[in-house]
């Protein structure tokens, strides 16, 4: 049987053109959050399986890859469950796995510790456009800092990131759980059903306030509760300042610090952003991981119609961990997408390096292919990238492989001197 040549369904292969730009990408990924204070970390991409399914990752949790014992301790003949099957799993995010690296190292870290995570996760999920099985997180953390000014300064860093990259008017969507579980307080539902609320809202944007209200009344939750909670989506709607009608009306169930955090952490933002967005109070924002406490934010952009990156407070994580909780607030964003739109949109690297293909013809003596390469080597001291390569029959069709791959000028060499 042929071995198949193409890779495993929802991963993929990339091309040296795509490879170039995602280099560039995190190039400046990189250097603009140093500029902020991040420092790079890494942790492995197995993680312990009891670490990934303590019921913090949401959804994800349900799409890990489990990776089963090795050796001796592998017996499928006496195998009860999983349990006597999996112990690891591949990571399905970046915050996890921060998480045990901090907890494991926090003496040997700064405080607040500001860290960036760059590196492939897994999921098996039902791959489409934007989304695949295998994909790049990159990820900042502050961890430490209790206050407003971690949201400020990961928002900021990353709408920096994102305007160095291109990108302009694009939305920081920005709530606080703290507000969803008031609103449910409000309108009385019952606090155990706090999660299945928040999943229907979360859906607000594709089904709209009349698909919502129908899929609240299909989980069976009371008609009084169902009009209280729409009641505050249509006051929403018609309020000059969306956040100022909800503190008002949920000010007998929501703590103060919650309303003038998010008040706080968008003046900031506004009067110090350095690229081309908005940050907006969305009270149908909802992240789908449970971990989240507070403030909660994702990246709408006009290009792409879903998130683009988000994030949020998760203050109760690192005390699972030690059993003392630690503040904690993350911003992840969508690398996968952005490469996407970044190609669909023609993106060209600025200020590249020049780059020139001595293209030699075979037959070339050991004398002349030696001097060819030393004046490559020349030009490559000097900064530009020289590529050396046998001259193809269709010399045409060369050209243009590799006029895709950024090579503007060619030299040709051939065996006779005399034709150059």
């Amino acid at each position: 049987m042929a071995l198949s040549k193409k890779p495993v369904t929802g991963m993929r292969d990339i091309m040296p053109s795509e490879m170039q730009l995602r280099d560039y990408v995190i190039g400046v990924i990189k250097e603009t959050y140093g500029k902020f204070g991040f420092t790079s970390i890494e942790t492995p991409c197995v993680e312990n399986i009891a670490n990934l399914s303590s019921k913090q990752g949401g959804e994800n949790e349900k799409l890990i890859f489990k990776i089963l014992k090795r050796g001796e301790k592998l017996s499928l003949e006496n195998a009860k469950g999983e349990e006597d099957l999996v112990d690891g799993g591949l990571r399905y995010d970046l915050t996890v796995p921060l998480v045990r690296y901090y907890s494991n190292h926090a003496n040997e870290l700064p405080a607040p510790f500001k860290a960036l995570q760059m590196g492939n996760v897994w999921r098996a999920d039902r791959p489409q456009k934007g989304r695949y099985r295998q994909f790049m997180q990159c990820d900042i953390d502050i961890l430490g800092e209790p206050s407003n000014l971690a949201e400020i300064e990961l928002i900021l860093a990353t709408t920096t990131t994102l305007g160095r990259l291109g990108f302009k008017n694009f939305q920081i969507r920005i709530n606080d759980r703290r507000i969803l579980k008031a609103m449910a307080a409000y309108s009385g539902f019952p606090q155990e059903a706090y999660d299945n609320v928040f999943i229907i809202l979360d859906k607000m944007d594709k089904i709209g306030l009349d698909g919502v209200s129908e899929e609240l009344r299909k989980s069976g939750f009371q008609e009084e509760s169902i009009g209280k909670y729409l009641e505050l989506f249509k006051g929403l709607a018609e309020a000059e300042d969306g956040l100022a009608y909800l503190l008002e009306k949920l000010q007998d169930v929501l703590e103060p610090e919650a309303g003038t955090g998010l008040e706080e952490i968008m003046a900031s933002v506004k009067s110090t952003k350095s690229s081309d967005f908005e940050i907006v109070f969305d009270p149908a924002l909802v992240r789908g991981m449970s971990y989240y406490t507070g403030t909660i934010f994702e990246i709408a952009m006009p290009e792409f119609g879903g998130s683009c990156g988000g994030g949020g407070r998760y203050d109760k994580m690192v005390g699972k961990f030690t059993g003392k909780d630690v503040p904690a607030c993350g911003f992840s964003i969508g690398f996968e997408r952005i490469i996407l739109i970044m190609m669909e949109n023609g993106f060209r690297i600025p200020d590249e390096n020049k780059k020139i293909a001595y293209l030699v013809e075979k037959g070339v003596d050991t004398k002349r292919l030696c001097e060819i390469i030393a004046k490559a080597q020349e030009e490559r001291e000097n900064g530009t990238q020289v590529l050396v390569a046998r001259m193809n029959k269709n010399k045409k069709f060369q050209k243009e492989q590799l006029n895709g791959e950024g090579y503007m000028e060619f030299l040709e060499f051939y065996k006779n001197p005399l034709k150059q």
